[in-house]
Parts: C-alpha cells; structure tokens; sequence
C-alpha cells in the first residue's frame, strides 16, 4: 500500500476508534457522557479529513467540521447534506472537556451526536475504497 493510502486507512482508522470509544464511555454504571460526546466529534473530524487526504486536499488544523466539510463539497456535493450535522456536533470538540456550567451532556443530547456522527462515518466510508475503510 502506497504511503497516501496507508495514511487515509490510519485516518480511518481512528475515526473507527473514535467511534468505539464514544460507544464504549457511554454504556454500564460508570459512564462518561462528557467525554464520549467529544469522541463522536473527533470521529467525524477525523473520517472527513481522511477522505480530504485520499482526494489530496489540503486542510487547516481545525475543530470546526464545516470547514472540512465544505471542502469536501465542492468535490463531492452529496457532502453539503452533512452541514447541518456538521455545525451541531462541531461544539463537541470542547463544550465538556472543561469545567462550566455544564459538565456533562444530556443522554439525549449524547444519543443524538453519536448517531449522526456513526451516519456520518459510515457515508464517508461509503465513498472510499473497501480496503480502506474496512475494519
């Protein structure tokens, strides 16, 4: 595998990760819901920037995942359907990871971001190559 693909599979990878993990801190007695909601940004931000990487754009360092989303658009435009989610899971990046009033999101509130993010995810992958989106 040549270098590019292997870093769009390591990107997918992560975001994979991402994903376990926000499933994983989210189930039985001791769950973190503040630090699973960031998981489920951090996955979207990181299966984006893959498919950005294997399209060869370029991207700012960034948490804002309309950022990337949008370049993604402009190549493929089904991505403009992602915005909204974008903008809503994009606060994740840093709402709980301090204290405020708010320590911890809502179950709902982190409910409704995983599921978006693990939709999102898994359109991305949907538009790579299987070999490198697969588990």
């Amino acid at each position: 595998m040549d270098a590019k693909r292997s870093l769009v599979r390591n990107w997918i990878m992560k975001a994979r990760r991402d994903l376990l993990t926000a499933k994983k801190l989210a189930r039985g007695k001791d769950r973190y819901l503040d630090t699973a909601i960031y998981h489920c940004q951090q996955l979207a931000e990181k299966v984006v920037k893959g498919w950005l990487v294997y399209h060869d754009v370029s991207f700012e360092k960034t948490h804002d995942l309309r950022l990337p989303v949008t370049l993604a658009a402009e190549i493929e435009p089904r991505f403009n359907a992602w915005l909204d989610v974008a903008e809503q899971i994009t606060p994740y990046a840093t709402a709980y990871r301090y204290p405020g009033e708010e320590l911890e999101p809502t179950e709902e509130e982190y409910l409704q971001a995983f599921n978006e993010a693990s939709k999102f995810y898994e359109f991305v992958c949907s538009l790579l190559p299987m070999e490198l989106s697969a588990p």
